[in-house]
């Protein structure tokens, strides 16, 4: 039987119906505590992540063993620069990575994989990145999106029988979401699987396959039609890569991580058998950010590895490079960089290893910890790339081939910085996971008060939502107006003799606990129904809540070190810089909540897009090439050469 033609096209939605549809997908409950959430609602439990969750011996004594594996084949097999260079991973070395079972980290044992816990999967990922970011990017995409994952938390037995003992050994998988005119709003999703007996027949194209070029397994996100005995929606499917009807049709190239396989996938007519459906129909997107909620650890735990690797360099250089006599870590201006390179760095490690053991032990539920650890190691990872760029000067601007072809050392630092650039991007844009973030911090407020300012709302249901937010707010402001990080012998446990004083940062973070929350209040008193549009205001709420939940971290992981005996000294010295750097940006934060230029910038976009001031880009020459803004993604057969490449 062939399948029916009238396939449907991308669909026309409103703000409002794209917003339902991701509000759709979210998770609505919380079974389980929250640090963050707490944290966002002016609650410091610190009792949640402290003292500090530790992983089982046989966890570390399996984790540390693969390590010592997976290093000795980075340096004798990996040749990172080879990889920039030919801008391709040898399949030689990923070939080598199976036989290690890199591709079965997260993968339980009785399927063949590791079973390794998310803390010694983000160490390995943190280790092979540093070899050749590629690499990391990988084994992230096949193991944290890819099909392991979804298959893993919402698969049926039959389909982890199936596909899990591949993934660990031999098959890589691709995750496909986005598309050309499709990113982060996916309630416009184009891709269609129509249901056809019992097979569905999707016909659509995939952009930024990471992955893609070289899977051998895909999950796909498609929107069943409703029909008779099909609720539809946006669904998840596990797709062979080889199946007729799927085109590569092209592998794109960036500014950096050369190495990955990333590209353009077309479907034409591709049959899927309806027991390769992950979950329900209309469950895709559910699953898609239930998977991420733990997927994202993978990208900042890479970002920890560029800041270790950027603080040796930044350590080695600046000793030996001599200004006016001295070297040039000596002169303060150098020297700030080199601090803010180490204190970040272990504040870095603090939050993923913290949000990591968590996620190990599930007793918290981490998905705003896990958003938090990504949004802020993308933003501070690519200021510690850049500041290592800065300390190198005219050679780290330069490449290590060309440094290497006149005799110095080649340290790739430029590369570095390309290859960081994407994670401000990768699994949810900083602008994105700002808005995700907030609406999970202001959730309470919408639970008792959504109806209130819901325009569509009868004000029957506005009265009643009255009543029951007046009835919340009286019990929870006034818990608001004082707490522990007032009184000075609070979080005593922090305060260790000869050692800085880390109990006066907690203080610090239950105060401003306190008014973050409150600030979240009266902007949702002042702006109500509007509050969703005020994004930049949303930012920087989330932004301060990342720099509290980074200092909590730090202060509770140089506890712990301290405690074991181990560099506890040096941690506490580096929680102490860390929490004092953060404390001057939250105070800057603070302040930009209310005093900040978004009313006059909204009314310069204005006149930017309506050609007011055209005249300010006279003068250049545009060197773009000619086509369209957005590739056509009309869906039918291929016309060209299908790159894919699968690697055995």
């Amino acid at each position: 039987m062939s399948a029916p033609s009238d396939i449907p096209q991308a669909p026309k939605v409103t703000e409002r119906e794209a917003r339902q549809v991701a509000e759709a997908a979210r998770e609505q409950d919380w079974r389980k505590p929250s640090f963050a959430k707490e944290l966002f609602l002016g609650r410091f439990r610190l009792d949640l992540i402290h003292p500090h969750p530790l992983p089982a011996p046989d966890d570390v004594r399996r984790g540390e063993a693969f390590l010592a594996r997976l290093r000795e084949f980075c340096e004798t097999h990996v040749d990172g620069a080879l990889i920039e260079r030919e801008a391709r991973i040898p399949d030689e070395v990923i070939n080598g990575l199976k036989e290690l079972g890199a591709l079965g980290m997260k993968i339980e044992t009785k399927y063949g994989g590791l079973g390794l816990t998310q803390v010694y999967y983000n160490k390995a990922l943190a280790l092979a990145g540093s070899a050749s970011p590629s690499i990391g990017a990988l084994l992230s995409a096949h193991q944290s999106i890819g099909v392991p994952q979804p298959l893993k938390m919402f698969g049926t037995q039959e389909q982890k029988d199936t596909f899990l003992p591949r993934l660990a050994r031999t098959d890589i998988s691709a995750f496909l979401l986005t598309e050309p005119d499709v990113g982060s709003d996916p309630a416009r999703l184009a891709t269609a699987a129509v249901p056809d007996g019992d097979e569905y027949v999707l016909d659509g194209v995939k952009l930024w396959t990471t992955n893609g070029v070289v899977a051998d397994l895909l999950v796909v996100m498609a929107r069943v039609p409703a029909s008779e005995g099909h609720k539809g929606g946006i669904t998840a499917f596990v797709v062979e890569a080889d199946s007729p009807g799927i085109t590569v049709e092209h592998r794109n190239s960036f500014m950096g991580l050369r190495g990955i396989e990333n590209g353009v996938t077309r479907f034409h007519q591709v049959r899927v058998p309806a027991s390769h459906r992950i979950g329900p129909e209309g469950a895709g997107l559910k699953i898609a950010l239930t998977t991420l909620n733990t997927g994202r650890l993978s990208l900042p735990a890479m970002c920890v590895g560029v800041g270790k690797w950027s603080l040796k360099i930044a350590r080695e250089w600046s000793a030996v490079r001599e200004q006016w006599g001295r070297p040039v870590a000596r002169h303060e201006a150098v020297g700030s960089k080199i601090s803010f390179i180490a204190a970040t760095t272990f504040a870095l490690e603090a939050v993923v290893d913290l949000s990591s053991q968590m996620a190990d032990e599930s007793r918290n539920d981490i998905r705003i910890e896990a958003a938090l650890a990504k949004l802020y190691g993308s933003e501070m990872g690519w200021l510690i790339s850049d500041e290592l760029v800065q300390i190198r000067g005219g050679r780290g601007f330069e490449t290590a081939a060309s440094l290497a072809a006149r005799g110095e050392r080649a340290v790739p630092a430029e590369q570095m910085l390309r290859d960081m650039r994407i994670n401000r991007i990768f699994e949810g844009s900083t602008e994105i996971m700002h808005l995700l973030i907030a609406r999970e911090a202001v959730d309470a407020h919408l639970k008792v008060a959504g109806d209130i300012i819901d325009p569509d709302k009868a004000l029957g249901d506005k009265a009643k939502a009255g009543a029951n937010a007046a009835g919340f707010y009286a019990r929870w402001l006034p818990k608001l107006v004082s707490g522990p990080g007032q009184l000075p012998n609070s979080y005593g446990e922090f305060r260790i003799p000869g050692h800085p004083d880390l109990s006066a940062h907690l203080r610090y973070v239950e105060r401003s606990s306190r008014k973050l929350a409150r600030s979240t209040f009266y902007a949702m008193s002042r702006w109500q129904g509007r509050m969703e549009t005020k994004q930049g205001f949303l930012g920087r709420i989330v932004d301060i809540g990342a720099e509290l939940f980074a200092m909590s971290a730090a202060c509770v992981r140089a506890e712990h070190l301290r405690a074991d005996d181990d560099h506890g000294r040096e941690a506490y010295q580096l929680a102490d810089v860390f929490c004092r750097q953060s404390r001057i940006r939250v105070e800057e934060l603070f302040n930009r909540l209310w005093s900040n230029t978004d009313d006059i910038d909204r009314r310069v976009v204005d006149g930017v897009l309506s050609g007011t001031y055209t005249w300010l880009e006279e003068g250049v020459i545009d060197p773009s090439g000619d086509g369209p803004w957005i590739a056509d993604a009309t869906p039918g057969p291929a016309t060209g050469e299908n790159v894919h490449r699968p690697i055995r």
